[in-house]
């Protein structure tokens, strides 16, 4: 059995509340610790809603032509954003390195 101290009433009774509620007992600065550091470090967190729709088409194998037509966006419009993909992805130029392929297992991991 596991034995609780309760310093403040105050503070059990907020607890009893919260859980009650549907929340959660833990601090929430502890609860902050355990799980929003790694929901920040997500590099697809970084691309904006458009860039994840371009790189949602590049993994559907779609080129840059496809994915300006479904768009409706130009070519060079793709490309901006393929670029901001991989700048955001920290995917710079690599002779063994293939960055289209590369931000798309990055997408599909996530």
């Amino acid at each position: 059995m596991l034995s609780v101290l309760v310093v403040h009433l105050w503070t059990f009774t907020d607890a009893v509340r919260r859980v009650a509620d549907g929340g959660s007992a833990l601090d929430p600065d502890v609860v902050e610790r355990l799980i929003g550091p790694s929901r920040r470090k997500r590099p697809l967190d970084r691309l904006t809603a458009r860039e994840r729709q371009v790189l949602a088409l590049i993994a559907q194998g779609r080129s840059n032509a496809g994915v300006a037509e479904d768009l409706v966006i130009t070519v060079a419009a793709v490309e901006r954003h393929v670029t901001s993909i991989f700048d955001k992805l920290e995917l710079r130029p690599a002779p063994d390195r293939h960055r289209r392929v590369l931000a798309v297992l990055s997408y599909l991991e996530s």
